[in-house]
């Protein structure tokens, strides 16, 4: 049985392009400089999993269609990464069960914020229906029989949660790594990480400590995600990457 990660968005919060932005980014032709707000589905022990459901899920789904969803992770609450939830209910109404999710605390807060219907006594006919789990610090998650390992970062003040899967580990909207959570990334071999820009930035790593971190884990291929229009074109920035690093794009396919 194969794994692998398809990069349904490689993109920042607004996206690529950037709304009414004239820059040679948001005006390339390139496909792999048009980028959907961050997200991945990862096949896995035979288990198909999203994680994050930013505004652009609708459109990611279609592209890729999954053919069933067994479970949603949630590295964290902000819009961009929460805002397509809703569009979960056609895998529950054809699989006729809840969909499992997993998140901490403070993303379930705003889930409930967001879709109070959802969660609501009266449930109005044709609303998802989910199955909420919490993801705690420290804690593997269990689905089936695969084991997931959370990685806790921070988002400048922010918890946000990665997650490994056997060799490969997902980060993304993070700024720091905690001491006490290194040791779930030793031994990662693929790493996917957040590469906002190159100049410094409050809440997310820049290309430049991507690229020391996972070098610093010695991993045999890193992809950089959650990228902005700042950062440059696809292939202009790609020139300039040690050779077993990449920027992801919306649509690749790796083997994990």
């Amino acid at each position: 049985m194969s794994n692998s990660v398809t990069f349904l968005g490689t993109g920042t919060s607004q996206g690529v392009p950037v709304i009414l932005c004239k820059c040679e980014v948001c005006q390339s032709n390139n496909f792999k400089d048009k980028r959907y707000r961050s997200s991945v589905w990862v096949q896995y022990a035979g288990l198909d999993i999203i994680i994050d459901t930013g505004p652009d899920f609708r459109s990611q789904i279609l592209r890729h269609t999954p053919p069933k969803i067994d479970a949603v992770l949630y590295t964290h609450g902000h819009k961009d990464h929460i805002a397509g939830m809703d569009d979960i209910r056609a895998y529950t109404h054809l699989s006729d069960k809840p969909m499992d999710i997993y998140l901490d605390e403070e993303t379930e807060q705003n889930l409930r914020r967001e879709y109070h219907y959802v969660f609501s006594d009266f449930k109005y006919p044709g609303i998802p229906e989910v199955q909420l789990h919490r993801i705690e610090k420290d804690k593997i998650i269990r689905i089936n029989e695969v084991k997931i390992q959370p990685i806790q970062v921070l988002h400048y003040k922010l918890q946000v949660f990665g997650f490994r899967f056997g060799n490969f580990t997902y980060l993304t909207d993070a700024n720091f790594i905690p001491k006490d959570q290194w040791g779930y990334l030793e031994g990662t071999e693929i790493l996917v990480i957040n590469a906002l820009r190159r100049t410094k930035h409050i809440s997310h790593f820049t290309l430049e400590e991507a690229i020391e971190i996972a070098e610093k884990l010695k991993v045999k291929k890193a992809y950089f995600t959650h990228i902005s229009h700042l950062l440059g074109l696809h292939e202009e920035v790609s020139k300039e990457l040690p050779s077993n690093m990449f920027l992801a794009y919306d649509g690749l396919s790796i083997q994990i």
